[in-house]
């Protein structure tokens, strides 16, 4: 499958820039420096953030082990997830403590995700926070935008038809909105606001509230989608387009 093509714009802070693969020598070495709390985190993701399998959540409810923790609406015909959430103060525990929530479509059994989120990553020894977005299989691509613990944040994927995705991702607290209409070959068959750990090793934090999520237009529960546990966190009782996700 070829990889999308980016075609992004920010209303404020600088063009995205596409992460490239880490070898294991030079993810060893960016683990013992410290970065500024600036610098974007190209070194911060070596895996993405990927489809799940339906083997791999063990069921329909409130699977122990998922790699994804949220909600996913399943079926077919879904065109857009909208949703807001912010960003929780973390306490990392290890320097493989790596984590975003974020809001998609796809990637529930399928082999794609169409996706925008804003992960913390602990591999310096702090928590560095950015941005970013992913038509998986492609890399992840991250912004240059600022972000910090407890930014609230908008994301929406919406899919025009012909295999043609805008993508949307708003810092409301730090005034900034980036758009970027890609192309990819998808199924559109789940929608989900999830909490993943690429490394299996989430930091600590006290929760991470979601809120005001729909999907194509409609209210997020409308869907009854399956809710998942991940890592330690379970999501609360969904009200309507809002749920928490705490120890």
């Amino acid at each position: 499958m070829s990889s999308p093509i980016a075609r992004g714009t920010a209303t404020a802070g600088r063009s995205p820039f596409r992460a490239k693969a880490l070898t294991l020598a030079a993810a060893a070495a960016l683990a013992t420096a410290v970065l500024p709390a600036s610098a974007a985190a190209a070194s911060a993701q070596p895996f993405g953030y990927a489809p799940v399998g339906l083997a791999s959540v063990h069921g329909s409810q409130w699977a122990s082990s998922s790699p994804w923790g949220g909600y996913v609406a399943t079926g077919s015909g879904f065109r857009s997830i909208v949703g807001s959430w912010t960003e929780p103060p973390v306490t990392c525990t290890s320097r493989n403590n790596l984590f975003a929530p974020w809001v998609g479509i796809d990637g529930y059994g399928s082999q794609t995700v169409e996706q925008t989120g804003a992960q913390v990553s602990c591999s310096s020894g702090r928590a560095v926070y950015s941005a970013w977005y992913e038509m998986y299989p492609a890399n992840p691509v991250y912004l240059s935008n600022p972000v910090a613990a407890g930014d609230s944040f908008t994301g929406s994927v919406t899919t025009t038809g012909n295999g043609s995705y805008k993508i949307s991702l708003s810092d409301n607290t730090q005034g900034w909105t980036y758009n970027t209409t890609q192309r990819l070959s998808a199924q559109n068959v789940s929608a989900e606001a999830i909490i993943e750990s690429p490394t299996s090793s989430y930091p600590k934090f006290t929760a991470t509230s979601f809120s005001g999520i729909t999907v194509n237009g409609n209210t997020f529960s409308a869907y009854n989608p399956i809710p998942l546990s991940s890592g330690g966190y379970s999501p609360t009782a969904l009200n309507g387009g809002s749920f928490s996700l705490v120890p």
